[in-house]
């Protein structure tokens, strides 16, 4: 989906919960992975590997000049011949740390080996995020989830465009005070230190 689609998408979603909630949830994405730096791990489940996310995630991290957006995927069937950024598997949960986010996708819940996984995690210092049901073990598990149930006017897939787009645009901006004044006191020394004007 790319950002005129986005941006039709939510002019539709204009006056609805949608925008608010993708954005709340992409801001604190966002936060996590800058303030704390120490990447973000993007996981699914058997069935629903978030491929397409990692993807997107990957782009906004180049176009929003935010490197710390661009995730990790972890996979469930991660072989060593595959190629590098599809070779990570469920080990690197376990080697998750604090400073970390670990971002977990799923529509249907996570099964009980991944809870244990993501559990782990958490308690290492991981930061937990959550994209997928309203209810279970993983939402009492996240630090903050985002609750896509079935029958929404959403679905999944489309939210993950959302999320990901949003957290590429929620740019914190630089400090302005400091900048200023430097920029100020530039002038001032280009205009102290330039030779006088001739005199005809």
């Amino acid at each position: 989906m790319d950002a005129v689609r986005v941006a039709l998408l939510r002019e539709v979603l204009a006056g609805t919960e949608w925008l608010g909630a993708t954005r709340r949830f992409a801001g604190v994405l966002r936060g996590s992975v800058v303030s704390h730096g120490g990447g973000l791990l993007l996981v699914g489940t058997p069935e629903y590997e978030p491929w397409h996310l990692a993807a997107h995630l990957v782009d906004e991290a180049a176009w929003s000049g935010t490197p710390e957006l661009a995730p990790t995927l972890v996979r469930h069937d991660a072989q060593p011949s595959d190629p590098a950024h599809l070779a990570v598997g469920l080990g690197r949960l376990a080697a998750a740390r604090r400073g970390e986010t670990l971002l977990v996708v799923s529509p249907e819940g996570p099964d009980a080996p991944l809870l244990e996984r993501v559990h782990d995690a958490r308690r290492a210092g991981a930061t937990v995020l959550a994209l997928g049901p309203d209810e279970g073990g993983l939402v009492a598990m996240a630090h903050e989830s985002l609750a896509v149930p079935r029958g929404t006017d959403l679905d999944l897939d489309t939210v993950q465009h959302l999320v990901s787009a949003a957290a590429g645009e929620n740019a914190v901006p630089a400090p302005r005070g400091p900048r200023r004044f430097r920029d100020r006191l530039s002038r001032l020394t280009e205009q102290l230190t330039a030779p006088p004007p001739p005199r005809w």
